[in-house]
């Protein structure tokens, strides 16, 4: 496949949800335009079984590239994450047992798929960072660690903090940046694409890169979706949209997002042209209803993580059930032996609250209601018939409960 100097897509690649270029967007554009072929990845901690949206933003870069005619890796990282990336941790990461990390990572590829190709002229390649770092003797990893300087690793914001706090910092969190460094010297790339999140550790790719190849490695750093607490949407905030969600599950999450999440998600998450995301940006500053530009913004997203068919539907069902007030015919269903069970028990027991202090809290904000009649006594108990009864929590949550 022929690599294209499109001016116009190079635009896009550079300035499409991106926050920094290293060492400067010159660099790479100047690569860019002179049509070399170039070779860069993104790698991915198989710390969940799903990909998640965050995912899919880097994915989308990625899938910028590869369209341009460059080649793409996807790296799983079944080594890094047995270490565990502390990037915005209070404290240490679990650490994943190697069977932990194969089995999360089992559908990444095919998840992935609906982002970028993994067949054609320019397929995307998978690799496993195992492969070269599961191989490093101690004198290997000593010799590498020689180009860091401890004042440089403290200087992560999230270290800092730690410190200060009285927390403790581990000794294998400081070789993360070291070993996905690392990943860069081991497959030779030209660049990286990551969240600005993951700044530190893909520049410390750039220094090894320089050390031990005498080569300018690019880093693209990428904005990162945020809710109105600042906080990324990703598994440890859990507010994610992962790639196994089924399609009412992200259009119902979509539609829950913040008014001022929207324009940030049409430009992170989808492929709509950036032309008519500035139209909407516009249209919303001159009085359009955000639901509106919400429901576009669901369209999009649900019909590039799952399909277009499945988007329509969910768009359906959203208006059918949460705009016309109607319970949706297909719900989760749970059997009870007994004839009657308090509220709380309820909540936990069909899995629409985690814990009975969850339960009390969403009771006491006045989110349940059984048979279509808010809860708001914490000590109701519910008679279960065979017919049943329909539980809701929030907006999109429904459970029928039968009598077995």
């Amino acid at each position: 496949m022929a690599v294209s100097k499109d001016k116009e897509k190079i635009k896009e690649l550079l300035e499409r949800g991106v926050e920094n270029i290293y060492p400067s967007r010159g660099f790479l554009e100047s690569a860019l335009k002179k049509g070399k072929q170039l070779t860069l990845y993104t790698g991915y901690d198989p710390t969940g079984p799903s990909l998640h949206i965050g995912h899919g933003i880097t994915l989308l870069k990625l899938r910028q590239f590869q369209e341009l005619g460059h080649k793409i890796i996807m790296l799983i990282g079944d080594f890094t994450g047995m270490i565990g990336d502390p990037t915005d941790k209070s404290a240490a990461r679990k650490r994943l047992t190697p069977v932990e990390l194969k089995k999360n990572c089992t559908s990444y590829k095919k998840q992935a798929s609906k982002i970028i190709s993994f067949s054609g002229q320019n397929a995307a390649q998978l690799k496993y960072n195992n492969k070269w770092l599961g191989k490093m003797s101690f004198a290997d990893v000593v010799e590498l660690a020689s180009n860091f300087t401890v004042q440089r690793l403290l200087e992560r914001d999230m270290f800092q903090k730690r410190v200060k706090d009285g927390k403790p910092v581990y000794l294998h969190e400081f070789l993360y940046p070291i070993m996905q460094g690392y990943d860069s010297v081991a497959m030779d790339v030209d660049g990286e694409v990551g969240g600005n999140d993951q700044t530190f550790n893909m520049l410390a790719g750039r220094t090894l890169m320089k050390s031990l190849k005498g080569k300018e490695k690019f880093v693209v750093t990428g904005k990162l979706l945020t809710d109105t607490s600042g906080d990324k949407m990703g598994k440890t905030t859990g507010n994610m949209i992962a790639f196994s969600d089924s399609a009412d599950e992200m259009f119902g999450k979509v539609m829950s997002w913040t008014d001022a999440m929207i324009v940030p998600g049409f430009e992170l998450c989808t492929t709509v042209p950036m032309v008519d995301i500035k139209d909407i940006e516009s249209e919303l500053k001159s009085g359009m209803n955000p639901r509106d530009a919400k429901l576009r913004l669901a369209i999009a997203i649900t019909s590039l993580f799952s399909s277009k068919k499945d988007a329509d539907a969910a768009h359906k069902n959203f208006l059918s059930t949460f705009q016309k007030g109607n319970v949706p015919d297909d719900m989760p269903e749970f059997k009870f032996k007994k004839k009657s069970i308090g509220i709380l028990d309820l909540l936990v027991e069909s899995s629409l609250a985690s814990s009975k202090s969850e339960a009390r809290r969403v009771v006491q904000q006045g989110g349940v209601q059984v048979s279509g009649k808010k809860v708001s006594d914490i000590n109701q108990t519910i008679s279960i018939s065979k017919e049943g009864v329909v539980v809701q929590k929030g907006k999109r949550h429904f459970v029928r409960v039968k009598k077995s």
